[in-house]
């Protein structure tokens, strides 16, 4: 049975333990893959202080849970997560984890 997690807050997450937790004590999953997208500071065009990242409660969400729904059926995944981070977020800081197990 596939699985699918959306969150949206403010505060951070430990990577290491959201991937755990998705997997749980499945034996049928075979790979989890991951993405992390993370603040930029210094680039060649600009200078980011900071980010400020607002959402629309509920829609939000509900937008996210049917990209999941979509990538479940054209993949055939097992399991879904998404985190994504809003409020102020400075360089270095996280802003979302997308993972998903597979067979």
């Amino acid at each position: 049975m596939a699985t699918s997690r959306v969150r949206i807050q403010e505060a951070d997450f430990d990577i290491g333990a959201e991937l755990a937790a998705l997997q749980g004590e499945r034996t049928d999953v075979g790979a989890v893959a991951s993405f992390v997208g993370c603040v930029r500071g210094h680039t060649r065009e600009d200078d980011i202080s900071a980010l400020a990242l607002e959402h629309y409660p509920g829609m939000t969400e509900r937008a996210i849970e049917a990209m999941i729904a979509e990538a479940q059926a054209r993949f055939g995944l097992q399991g879904a997560l998404v985190i994504h981070r809003v409020g102020r977020l400075l360089p270095g800081e996280r802003i979302v984890l997308v993972a998903v197990a597979a067979p």
